[in-house]
């Protein structure tokens, strides 16, 4: 039951105004398009929106300023959302589950595995891998890139945080995700009802587990301090010389393992996809790397000087942001954007709408990677742009993220030219992340 319902606000305290429409319209808004639905509550230019529905309530909260509460000035009155924690059932306790103490706790024994240092000696393998990759491909053969890409960005993690080669794997960790998207994108039961579908998430879970056990077990017998993730997390020792236990371990390395790696395979097709449409642009990129690089292979040092590159990865995570939501409950009474929010008050922001704000981006449906200037970039808005989330839980892994973005970025555009296989329009599916639902299907042709 609603918590205005309940009467818990009092006499004389501001509401938040009703999400326009029925109940049967929202409904239905949602379950057939939750995207073109934000932007339809963005258009009222409410600061916040109460959004009831059938057993759930919440604020959709739109304004910088009521953001950047939620986020920042007063993220201690909040924790993760139901339908974030609901996923410790498949990530455990990891970075995006847990909360308090815990996370601080962990997210201070990762931090080193991220710092600049550390991701410039993890490049060497990411264009190696990249490398690999594009040198499989063929001229004028259509591929489903976004495949390509999760095989790929997979391979990378495993190299980079955990030290081991898990191409073998692909298939386990593919199906984990497909399973875990799946039902999150649907009507959410536990996982312990025996659904076909929980049934089948459950096994694949299995093995997803059993795989990074072993790859554990191996690290802590080798004897040997590597600087990959994994090898750090082991040596690593809390101020009361505590260590992560092997559960802590595994579901932080499922966190890193599953979402680690999607996210920037995502972001990739995405790209591969807007520039297929723009021939142009790519001559651009492809003359950029040659400018920069030659006949060399990327480096950590290149990346500041692909800007075109960084221009365009920008742009696609504005108008395909892969986590393209954040959501929040209220642990305490507390105002937001001049409105009372009662504890266990449930609060979501969409960065599916926010990025198509016309005021902040001009032309907002359009790809433009040339609007993302130094400029452009000093007066948006905080919170106006956040594709790795704001606040203390931002990703730790953006400039990991954005880093190989743009190097594999530059190792597919140098070698080959891409034309769309597949309608213009690329259908999506809303779930944990926002994923092509059916692929993304390009004919490459070698330079």
């Amino acid at each position: 039951m609603s918590v205005f319902r309940r009467g818990l606000l009092g006499r004389g305290v501001r509401r938040p105004p009703r999400a326009p429409g029925s109940l049967f319209t929202r409904v239905q808004a949602l379950r057939k398009a939750p995207l073109a639905y934000t932007q339809r509550l963005a258009k009222t230019g409410s600061p916040l929106l109460w959004l009831p529905l059938p057993g759930v309530s919440f604020y959709v909260v739109q304004d910088l300023d009521a953001i950047d509460e939620v986020l920042v000035k007063k993220h201690h009155s909040f924790i993760k959302d139901t339908y974030t924690r609901r996923l410790r059932e498949i990530l455990g306790d990891g970075l995006l589950t847990s909360q308090g103490a815990p996370w601080r706790r962990h997210r201070r024994l990762i931090q080193p595995a991220f710092h600049r240092r550390q991701i410039e000696a993890y490049v060497p393998d990411m264009v190696r891998l990249a490398e690999a990759m594009v040198d499989g491909f063929g001229d004028h053969e259509v591929r489903d890139v976004h495949r390509d890409l999760m095989g790929l960005t997979l391979e990378i993690v495993g190299h980079t945080l955990f030290g081991t080669d898990v191409s073998g794997s692909a298939a386990v960790v593919g199906e984990a995700i497909e399973l875990a998207m799946l039902r999150y994108a649907g009507t959410w039961l536990p996982l312990w009802v025996p659904t076909p579908l929980n049934r089948r998430a459950r096994a694949s879970l299995g093995r997803v587990h059993v795989l990074l056990e072993r790859i554990i077990r191996e690290c802590r017998h080798s004897g040997e301090v590597g600087s990959d993730l994994l090898s750090i997390l082991l040596s690593a020792q809390d101020e009361d010389g505590t260590r992560m236990s092997d559960r802590q371990l595994r579901d932080e390395c499922m966190t890193l393992f599953l979402a680690g790696h999607e996210t920037t395979a995502l972001n990739l097709s995405y790209t591969l996809f807007l520039l297929a449409r723009r021939p142009d642009l790519q001559e651009a990129l492809a003359a950029e790397v040659s400018e920069v690089i030659g006949e060399r292979s990327p480096t950590f040092e290149d990346v500041r000087s692909l800007v075109t590159c960084q221009r365009v990865i920008k742009e696609s995570m504005r108008l395909y942001p892969p986590a393209w939501s954040i959501g929040r409950q209220a642990i305490e009474d507390v105002e937001i954007g001049g409105f009372q929010l009662p504890k266990g008050t449930e609060v979501a922001l969409f960065m599916w709408a926010l990025h198509r704000n016309p005021d902040r981006f001009p032309e907002p449906e359009a790809f433009r990677p040339e609007r993302w200037t130094a400029k452009f970039e000093r007066t948006l808005p905080r919170h106006a742009y956040m594709p790795f989330g704001g606040g203390p839980r931002i990703c730790i892994g953006n400039t990991f993220a954005l880093t190989e973005a743009v190097l594999l970025l530059a190792t597919i555009v140098r070698r080959y030219r891409f034309r769309l296989a597949q309608p213009p329009r690329l259908p999506l599916r809303p779930s944990i992340t926002l994923r092509p639902r059916d692929g993304v299907r390009l004919r490459l042709e070698a330079r």
